[in-house]
């Protein structure tokens, strides 16, 4: 670890031992072509780097993404409510940090589909089967799982969303049934918005899932996964709404199923590899 990062986790040691409220930290964003990357902290000694790639997207510029970080106290009772499972998914000590990405309504940013987001840092240190995970929330609104994997480098934490606005990581101590049977519970809720001749073959794909996993038959559960996906891709932009607009008067269904079976995929992998 470089001195420069030793200096920066040892600022983050003394913030954690203060009870003052979460503190914004600074934060450049530079973009090329459909890809932005956020460097979250001093230049000279980040403490994260976030960044989105989109399947299809315009008007993407720095101002267009609002993007902003700050510190958060990880036993504040506001950020607990908005986490899964209570205390079974704190957020690490080592990374309190909540990345909001909130663009403003007129500032034209416009994409379809999914983003592929990763956060890299070097204040968390990986292991095989790693329990980090990356969350996604609403402004303001409860967390939810939307890793798609995590690597070494020292952690980087990747996902696909199809829509924003607030990241954080944190450590997922649950079984892996219960986030798996909360991600395909998301995933229905998605599909009931859809009309029946849509929502139907999605509802059948998700009972294959669910069949095949209660039978412990991973590979006939991502099997069943990836024909879902194919079925949403194909559809999207026909049958199923797939962009999200700076006004919010789209709603991206396409994109937070392709999202959601990403990381149900992740979830099942683990299981199968891991254990429950």
């Amino acid at each position: 670890m470089s001195a420069a990062i030793r200096s920066a986790l040892l600022l983050l040691a003394a913030l954690l031992a203060s009870p003052a409220a979460a503190q914004a930290l600074p934060v450049s964003v530079t973009v090329s072509g459909p890809s932005a990357v956020v460097r979250i902290g001093a230049p000279t000694a980040p403490i994260a780097d976030l960044r989105l790639d989109f399947d299809d997207v315009s008007g993407l510029t720095p101002a267009a993404l609002g993007v902003s970080a700050e510190w958060v106290n990880v036993a504040s009772p506001a950020l607990l409510a908005r986490l899964p499972a209570g205390g079974a998914m704190p957020v690490p000590a080592e990374l309190p940090l909540l990345v909001t990405v909130e663009p403003p309504t007129l500032g034209g940013l416009s994409f379809r589909r999914v983003v592929n987001v990763e956060l890299h840092t070097h204040a968390l240190v990986y292991t095989a089967g790693s329990r980090y995970r990356l969350l996604k929330a609403p402004l303001g609104g409860s967390f939810s799982d939307i890793t798609g994997s995590v690597r070494p480098g020292t952690v980087r934490t990747r996902g696909t969303t199809g829509g924003f606005s607030q990241f954080l990581v944190a450590l997922d101590l649950r079984p892996t049934l219960q986030a798996v049977a909360e991600k395909i519970a998301r995933m229905r809720s998605e599909i009931d918005k859809l009309p029946p001749t849509e929502a139907g073959p999605l509802d059948a794909q998700l009972d294959a899932i669910e069949t095949a996993l209660g039978n412990h038959r991973y590979v006939d559960a991502i099997g069943a996964a990836e024909a879902f996906r194919q079925r949403v891709a194909a559809r999207a932009g026909l049958g199923i709404p797939q962009e999200w607009r700076a006004l919010r008067d789209r709603d991206n269904i396409a994109g937070e199923l392709l999202a959601g079976v990403d990381t149900l995929v992740f979830s099942i992998g683990h299981m199968r590899d891991h254990g429950d």
